[in-house]
């Protein structure tokens, strides 16, 4: 497992393919594999999908077209074996002139350039016959509500097995984790080394192993100047930094025997669910990491906002509100 760290690849292409290929690389071929593509199918999308197909040649592919939407063609070997990716070279088709009466001109294949033989694999291709299949904007607010409720899912196993109480973070005994023990990097934007603690605090974090030693020259955090593609061995939130003693405080329900595995702490653009930070029981006073009263017109900052685009009395689910 890798973590991207983004919720979209559009910005970063090259590491998507690039993790793609470490994942792919770890597959032993002694049991099928399947593989689930995603959405984006228009543009830079399908050409980056064209990429994938190259790389991974696939025996089957099950193509599932959408309703009344015959802008994708099928995605067939010699469809993939002629279009250019995004990063790789489809076969090119030369120009050759056969003059007849008529002056028409043939186009066919040419045996050089590009890829050196094409694909083989099934294509199955599906089309559904109901309507509304696949319509990309509820698509992409379902897909925000299924990823919060994963995240708390698995925040979940830092619960008591008992029926009870939810207990809310502030009462569960965290990690401390050393500055001097794990490297830091933030994957989907810049950050001045001297705001990086701002950053990572009440922020969730991939629990990662890169295969370097964690070397501290001052005693300050170790930041990374790349993001690596690395094994991701879990997921964690940073309930808080002590800059005193040099401490990094984490919550995660990752076993210490993986733990004593995990050398660096990725941050991305995957934020903890509302409810967890505002749904806090037991809490006097302010609410750590929320407040009301913020100067909005800071670079960065912004306010949560409600998805209003599903009925409320379809879709109950609480981590929506701020």
């Amino acid at each position: 497992m890798v973590y991207y760290g983004q919720t979209s690849c559009e910005q970063d292409t090259e590491r998507y393919l690039d993790v793609v290929k470490y994942v792919f690389s770890s597959y032993k071929k002694e049991v099928p594999l399947v593989v689930n593509t995603m959405g984006w199918v228009k543009g830079e999308g399908l050409l980056l999908l064209i990429d994938i197909i190259r790389l991974l040649s696939p025996s089957h592919i099950v193509q599932m077209d959408v309703y009344d939407w015959k802008a994708m063609a099928p995605l067939t070997p010699e469809y993939v074996h002629l279009t250019p990716g995004l990063y790789t070279k489809g076969k090119q088709q030369a120009k050759c002139k056969q003059m007849g009466t008529s002056g028409a001109e043939n186009w066919k294949p040419s045996e050089a350039g590009g890829d050196a033989s094409a694909p083989e694999y099934k294509l199955l291709y599906v089309h559904p016959e109901f309507p509304r299949a696949g319509v990309a904007g509820e698509a992409r607010v379902h897909s925000g509500i299924l990823r919060d409720m994963s995240i708390l899912g698995y925040l979940g196993q830092l619960q008591s097995p008992d029926i009870g109480a939810v207990l809310p973070l502030h009462s569960l005994v965290p990690y401390q984790v050393p500055f001097s023990a794990v490297a830091l990097r933030v994957i989907h934007t810049d950050v001045a080394p001297t705001n990086i603690m701002y950053a990572v605090n009440a922020s969730w974090v991939g629990l990662c192993r890169i295969p370097d030693e964690i070397r501290c020259q001052t005693d300050g955090p170790v930041l990374l100047t790349q993001t690596p593609v690395c094994d991701c061995l879990g997921f964690g939130i940073v309930r808080g930094v002590e800059m005193e003693k040099k401490l990094y405080h984490i919550l995660t329900p990752v076993p210490p025997e993986n733990l004593r595995l995990v050398n660096c702490l990725l941050l991305g653009n995957i934020a903890i669910p509302n409810c967890v930070l505002v749904g806090q029981q037991g809490v006097e006073g302010e609410i750590p990491y929320v407040t009301s009263d913020y100067n909005y017109s800071i670079l960065g900052s912004g306010k949560l906002k409600k998805k209003k685009h599903f009925k409320r009395r379809e879709y109950t689910f609480e981590c929506d509100y701020t």
